[in-house]
């Protein structure tokens, strides 16, 4: 997440405490936060995404439950009523689903859920709202189509919304694992609805996409993608240089520049404000327990930094989230893990001084085993962030953790 602005002198302290401070990590005491269930009634709830289905202006989330098999949305009900179960609705009943996502395909000013499919389904999905005002969560009132030149293709694991070719519709840039894997992007027709006129364009072979963020990295005006790929011949941390839409419309390729951590088995990554200078940087998780920041460089390129973790109660990396947990104006990093098996954690804090190490603090304690990718969003209307992500093996399903800093 971007920080507020903030005035040029306290950005200056900011970046230098950053550029003299220990990319050491010790760890310090706390407690776990409170935990709180939005929905544990399925199986396997893999990541979590943002975005206003009902237009209420509260971000609302939707998840795919791989093992359960199906796609679900969760309608935030407020500060108030937001540490009880959410409302929710089934749109759609896909198997092996690995990704959900909300976007606005036909322009209808109403957002609907894409999903993707890796193990034997290998599909890409278009759910659809269908019904009348206040039938939002009737299931039946949900129509769910495949994408035919995205059905049993590839091992389908992130999906963006962009507009690619400068047209009134938004495309789909995708990424897949595993066998014939790659980023590509899905080119919406003139009708979006007719999905059989949508056509599939590949830009890089791939081994293991983990994440794939919108960045105009180049700062062209366009926007250029931010990825990390875990397996495979070329992994690490890259962006594809967006050619423009014109180039686009020609199907013209991307040009694929390393930013780091090349050979190492990096997860899921974020896009955000580290040190407070008013550039974009990244922050990745890689396996065993490092994370990875590059910090952006006014003369362009990055400055790169690892942080070790202290990893004798840690599970393996998995995902890493930019935020300022404890308002000091400071970002701090969300860390979580998979195999956190036993007494291992599964979601733990760092926090950014600004002298000294980065400490890290305990944050959801040894329960859960795979946790995924993360969002913030102040939920109980406190003022401070809470963090919203899912748990895949103790099935404690699609949570949230209660930041006790306010």
């Amino acid at each position: 997440m971007s920080m507020p602005r903030l005035p040029v002198l306290a950005l200056t302290l900011v970046a230098a405490v950053f550029a003299n401070a220990s990319d050491e990590v010790a760890l310090a005491p706390g407690r776990p936060w409170v935990r709180h269930t939005i929905d544990d009634t399925s199986r396997g709830a893999d990541g979590v995404k943002l975005g206003d289905i009902n237009r209420d202006g509260l971000p609302d989330i939707t998840t795919a439950w791989e093992e359960g098999g199906v796609v679900r949305v969760y309608v935030n009900p407020g500060p108030a009523k937001s540490r009880e179960p959410w409302p929710r609705v089934t749109v759609g009943e896909v198997t092996d689903g690995e990704e959900a996502i909300f976007t606005d395909l036909d322009g209808d000013g109403r957002l609907e859920v894409v999903s993707g499919a890796e193990g034997k389904t290998k599909t890409l999905y278009w759910h659809r709202f269908i019904g009348a005002t206040g039938e939002l969560l009737e299931p039946e009132c949900w129509r769910t189509d495949a994408f035919p030149v995205a059905q049993q293709t590839q091992m389908w694991m992130q999906a963006v919304p962009m507009d690619l070719d400068g047209s009134s519709s938004i495309d789909l840039l995708v990424a897949s694992k595993n066998k014939d894997a790659a980023i590509g992007w899905l080119r919406s027709p003139a009708k979006p609805d007719d999905l059989a006129a949508w056509t599939y364009h590949r830009l890089r072979d791939a081994g293991w996409l983990m994440s794939v963020m919108p960045d105009d990295t180049d700062s062209d005006g366009d926007a250029d993608v931010v990825f990390s790929d875990r397996k495979g011949s070329r992994t690490g941390v890259f962006w594809l240089e967006n050619p423009g839409a014109k180039a686009n419309q020609q199907h013209a390729p991307w040009n694929e520049h390393a930013i780091g951590a090349e050979g190492r088995q990096v997860m899921f990554l974020d896009i955000g404000d580290v040190n407070g200078d008013g550039r974009t940087d990244i922050a990745a998780a890689a396996k065993p327990v490092d994370v990875y920041l590059w910090l952006r460089k006014a003369s362009g390129g990055w400055d790169e930094h690892v942080l070790h973790l202290d990893g004798a109660n840690l599970g393996d990396a998995k995902a890493v989230k930019i935020a300022d947990v404890n308002g000091d104006s400071l970002p701090d990093v969300f860390f979580t893990c998979e195999n956190a098996k036993g007494d291992l954690e599964g979601i733990v804090w760092l926090e950014q001084k600004r002298d000294g190490p980065w400490r890290q603090h305990t944050l959801g304690g040894p329960e859960g085993v795979k946790y995924d990718l993360m969002q913030t969003l102040d939920l109980d209307g406190d003022g401070d962030l809470d963090v919203i992500t899912c748990e895949e093996r103790d099935q404690l399903g699609v949570i949230w953790y209660e930041n006790p800093h306010r």
